[in-house]
């Protein structure tokens, strides 16, 4: 079936993660003056504003930090209410937005905080990948 949600396009700020999507890596940017990861991507490091930022090739895992249910989306998403959609407290620093998949959102009481999860890239065109990620 083809992709049929919205497709982020990439710009020089975000070619590097997009690079590493369609090759199944989650690469984030990281200060290489205060040593943190950030994200999203972007040409100043938040934390303690210096532009020397490269990319680092990430662990891949993490842990739900909280969770939400949705029972109403557009587009594509409209198809497969409901779905969840979480913060993932990464294991190399930082928070990302997803929609969490190996969980049932009609029992949203066997979904954990703080729960394990594995990042999974879905091909949404030949050269954009999207990140997800799985309970394990």
């Amino acid at each position: 079936m083809a992709y049929n949600k919205p497709i982020p396009d990439p710009d020089p700020t975000s070619q590097p993660f997009w690079d590493g999507a369609k090759e199944g890596k989650l690469m984030l940017p990281r200060c290489t003056n205060c040593n943190r990861v950030h994200w999203y991507p972007r040409i100043i490091c938040p934390h303690c504003h210096s532009m020397e930022i490269e990319w680092i090739e990430a662990s891949g895992t993490g842990r739900i930090h909280t969770f939400a249910v949705q029972h109403r989306a557009f587009g594509g998403w409209a198809e497969e209410v409901p779905f969840v959609t979480a913060y993932i407290d990464l294991t190399e620093g930082d928070r990302m937005f997803t929609v969490l998949r190996g969980v049932d959102p009609n029992r949203p009481e066997d979904i954990k905080i703080g729960a394990p999860v594995r990042v999974e890239f879905e091909p949404a065109s030949e050269d954009v990948h999207i990140p997800f990620w799985r309970a394990v």
